[in-house]
């Protein structure tokens, strides 16, 4: 297309003003704001001026442009942040929003979001309170802690306690334990904008307690421990326990912090799982502040949780950046309501959706995959392969960094579009579903599909599979 003929086109495009008028008479637009028609009739006549200058001939008629305007309006319209299904097996997910909140979290942020609280009233004494009250002594009640406050996540916390136990002094840490999480996000870096200085100690995979010992001085404001809750070093490997560091510790007047990272109130063990350190255990080791987060293993919404000693906590609450990182109460409603049901550990693993699915049973995973197996099926052709194959699922969101979970998945390689094809449709649907791809094959994974998706999922591949 020469250019004179794309100045024509260009000249023929019709304007803002002149659409918006043919909405006036068409009853899709009715109802949408004027802003939103507006913005859509600009975004669709960006589109065609980029056609055109690209030398194709889009058709640009008032019905075909119109059409483009709802299609558009409809994006615009749809809501950003949208629930979908989950076939990877990953647990905790962190793209896909990490703990699924059990129904009494739901129910209390319901209560609470509709009325009015007691976020910061006491109301024995009709003075001003605490917004911390809410989760602390369930805390304390769980941990064994003096006193514990929550935060919006758990670099909050690392960061919060750091600021105010020892801002402008060296914090002593193992050279194995200057861990990374998602985001490129290091404990170094969070060291630094709490204003302490670091001191590296031991190598990377050996410290002894006499590196630590070594390295304090006058100037040592802390003794630092990070649990390796999403990396494993094996080998030739050394640590210093806990209690050893704490011992030391009191021996020079220095306190001791430990930032567990993902943190649990059960022992895994009990049902099959490798051994992850519950909370209670450093709080029995005498720690003065433990970390760890809300929304991993705890299975409960994002937030950092700060237990410990009496005198640490209020320190840590009277710091001016406590404000800044403070919880919402929403997110205490849900954090308040998931710590209640610990009290009963058998009822925590049934109704908290994270420690139920990081619990299920390879012959659990079986049940529900011979469901989806058939659902899957009947709606395949002769020519699509769907088969049940033994895979392994991952608890996800930095926890239990080596474990597999035994699962068994649905498989399927259809017979008109590719793997990849198949993915994409799948992950744009409405509701969208998230698989993976492996050798080829696109794998569902019963473990993180919640009762009544399989439905879904196989009206969506039928839809796929079988177009009208």
């Amino acid at each position: 297309m020469s250019s004179t003929d794309k100045h024509q086109q260009l000249r023929h495009l019709p304007g803002v003003d002149h659409l918006l008028d043919k909405t006036r008479e068409d009853e899709r637009f009715t109802a949408v704001p004027r802003q939103v028609i507006t913005r859509a009739a600009r975004t669709v006549l960006d589109h065609l001026r980029r056609q055109i200058l690209d030398g194709r001939n889009p058709d640009f008629d008032d019905i075909a442009i119109l059409s483009d305007i709802d299609r558009q309006c409809r994006q615009i319209l749809a809501p950003n942040l949208v629930s979908l299904i989950n076939a990877t097996g990953v647990v905790l997910h962190t793209n896909l929003g990490r703990a699924l909140l059990s129904k009494q979290a739901l129910e209390n942020i319901q209560t609470i979001a509709g009325a009015y609280s007691n976020l910061e009233l006491n109301i024995s004494t009709g003075k001003r309170g605490l917004r911390y009250t809410a989760v602390e002594s369930l805390i304390c009640e769980l941990t064994g802690a003096q006193a514990a406050m929550a935060v919006n996540n758990n670099a909050g916390a690392v960061l919060l306690a750091l600021n105010t136990l020892a801002e402008g002094t060296e914090v002593v840490v193992s050279r194995g334990e200057l861990v990374e999480i998602g985001g490129s996000f290091r404990v170094p870096d969070v060291m630094i904008k709490s204003g302490c200085r670091l001191r590296e100690v031991g190598t990377t995979n050996r410290t002894h307690l006499k590196d630590y010992a070594g390295a304090i001085t006058a100037d040592t404001g802390m003794l630092l421990k990070v649990h390796a809750s999403n990396y494993r070093i094996q080998g030739f490997t050394a640590s210093v326990g806990l209690e050893d560091l704490v011992a030391l510790g009191n021996t020079h007047g220095i306190p001791v912090m430990e930032d567990l990272g993902s943190g649990t109130l059960v022992d895994f063990s009990a049902y099959g799982l490798p051994v992850e350190p519950p909370v209670s255990r450093s709080v029995a080791a005498g720690v003065d502040i433990v970390t760890f987060s809300g929304d991993k293993l705890l299975g409960g919404p994002q937030a950092g949780i700060i237990a410990g000693r009496k005198p640490a906590i209020e320190k840590i609450r009277a710091n001016p950046l406590t404000r800044a990182l403070r919880i919402d109460k929403l997110t205490l409603a849900a954090l308040e309501a998931t710590l209640r049901l610990y009290r009963d550990e058998q009822g925590a693993v049934r109704d908290i959706p994270t420690l139920r699915m990081l619990t299920m049973t390879y012959e659990d995973t079986c049940r529900k995959a011979d469901l989806l197996y058939e659902l899957v099926k009947k709606i395949c052709g002769p020519e699509d392969t769907v088969a049940c194959v033994d895979m392994k699922s991952r608890p996800g969101g930095g926890s239990f960094p080596d474990l597999e979970l035994p699962t068994r998945c649905v498989t399927l390689i259809p017979a008109t579009i590719s793997v990849a094809a198949l993915e994409r449709r799948m992950r744009l649907s409405t509701p969208a579903i998230i698989g993976r791809i492996e050798n080829n094959r696109y794998i569902m994974d019963p473990r993180t599909i919640l009762p009544g998706q399989e439905t879904l999922i196989s009206s969506t591949l039928d839809t796929i599979l079988r177009p009208s």
